[in-house]
């Protein structure tokens, strides 16, 4: 299987609403954060419960969302998920189980803690947009 090219993975992370507010430059500092992973059928990304480490970006392939152990949803190619867990080390909400062969780009807590650290104004950003998403939850 070939690998995503640098470009590829940033069209991917621009798609992701907590990093919409990031330069080309910018999200290119994050796609070299974010390694390519093939996971099989039956794997589970997330596990309800558990600390969420990293973040999920998932290039092709599909999962079920499942709470409590019902379905719930569906996500595929171009669909995201973990994004919250980076920022708040929050449990995961959710058990994410792949329902065929999945392609996905991850983004350790670690490697995304390192990067907003390094670059004040990417945090601010990710601060910019979670701040946007909060706001609008609450209405």
């Amino acid at each position: 299987m070939m690998k995503l090219r640098k470009n590829a993975k940033v069209a991917l992370i621009r798609k992701i609403p907590l990093f919409k507010h990031c330069s080309a430059r910018e999200l290119g500092e994050i796609a070299a954060i974010a390694d390519e992973l093939d996971l099989k059928e039956g794997t589970e990304l997330t596990h309800e419960g558990r600390a969420g480490r990293e973040f999920f970006a998932i290039v092709e392939g599909t999962a079920d969302v499942l709470m409590g152990g019902k379905w719930i949803n569906s996500v595929r190619g171009g669909d995201f998920l973990g994004e919250i867990a980076l920022v708040t080390g929050r449990p995961r909400t959710a058990t994410i189980k792949a329902t065929s062969h999945v392609r996905v780009l991850v983004i350790t807590a670690r490697d995304f803690r390192r990067l907003l650290t390094n670059s004040p104004e990417i945090q601010r950003k990710v601060l910019l947009s979670m701040a946007e998403r909060l706001a609008t939850a609450a209405l």
